[in-house]
């Protein structure tokens, strides 16, 4: 009887558990954003542009600007850029700057991807070998939104 008693609870007690795992995963259930690469590549400034190794999400453009005039105090940087005009009506910009790295790095934003609450941006960093002083960055547009990020 006691082994029959047992096997009732444990079912039971699986029962429960699988209700709330499957209420949870609503909330879980996570969905890609597609997002406009801006420009990824390296400030060539040695660091002179006084940007530290920084995750910056702007959604004004008076932080924008002030953005493209750190990067543009050494090198002419942004005019090459995908686009520099955002309406932040509509959109927000996320950057992710390393620091400056004795050797040729590359960082990138791998994915964005969203649930009910959070949006996560994952980062990815490669070092080649190549000997260069580089400070690398990826600078990304994605729809605005009031979510906090999580960075991964």
């Amino acid at each position: 009887m006691s082994l029959m008693k047992n096997s009732v609870i444990i079912l039971f007690l699986s029962f429960i558990a699988l209700s709330c795992d499957s209420n949870d995963s609503s909330d879980a259930q996570m969905t890609a954003i597609d997002f406009l690469q801006i420009e990824k590549g390296d400030l060539g400034g040695k660091g002179l542009e006084g940007i530290s190794q920084s995750n910056w999400t702007i959604s004004n453009n008076s932080d924008w600007q002030s953005l493209l005039t750190k990067i543009d105090s050494i090198n002419s940087f942004s005019s090459g850029f995908v686009e520099v005009d955002i309406d932040f009506d509509q959109f927000m910009v996320f950057a992710v700057f390393l620091d400056v790295k004795p050797s040729i790095w590359f960082v990138e934003v791998g994915s964005v991807v969203e649930n009910s609450n959070t949006i996560y941006i994952s980062i990815d960093e490669m070092e080649t070998g190549l000997e260069a002083i580089s400070q690398p960055f990826h600078i990304i547009k994605i729809p605005a939104t009031d979510k906090s990020i999580i960075v991964q």
